[in-house]
């Protein structure tokens, strides 16, 4: 009997999530796509600061020369960046691939982490103005507008660096 009711209340939990995550009603509409665009935009946020500050040096064209872009090895706050790797396609591997954290660092892993979770998000904020126009019973021209600079920004930070 215990079960039942504690099975009745799960459900009764999830439906209430579900109903405030997709109602229009709220001050700021959260969706489906949301649920997945705020989690991955903090994490790029929280990865993009962190290397600005401490980033290791990094092999930016496989051939292992070192370039140093953090705070903490003496650049200022204009020259300052992430380094990207211009040989994504030869280093171009998640953290979990890399055999240390070091090794991931050296090879440009948190640019690729940003870019990555970066792209996701946007993606997923345009996901996120389909869905509010689809309940909403509008046309989605705000969603094909905005698809030609996620487009734009997938072919310079994604598909560019690959194919180099």
């Amino acid at each position: 009997m215990i079960a039942i009711l504690e099975r009745c209340e799960n459900k009764i939990l999830w439906g209430r999530f579900c109903n405030s995550i997709t109602n229009t009603e709220n001050r700021l509409y959260l969706g489906w796509f949301g649920v997945l665009m705020i989690p991955t935009l903090l994490t790029t946020n929280y990865v993009f600061i962190i290397p600005f500050i401490a980033a290791p040096l990094v092999d930016i064209d496989g051939i292992r020369e070192l370039v140093s872009g953090s705070l903490l090895y003496r650049n200022n706050i204009i020259s300052c960046a992430i380094i990207p790797t211009s040989a994504a396609s030869l280093h171009f591997y998640l953290i979990w691939e890399a055999t240390y954290v070091d090794e991931w660092l050296y090879n440009g892993g948190p640019y690729e982490l940003v870019v990555l979770s970066f792209l996701l998000g946007v993606a997923c904020y345009m996901g996120r103005e389909w869905e509010l126009s689809f309940c909403l019973g509008m046309q989605p021209w705000i969603v094909v507008a905005y698809s030609t600079p996620v487009a734009v920004a997938t072919a310079v930070f994604l598909i560019y660096p690959i194919g180099q």
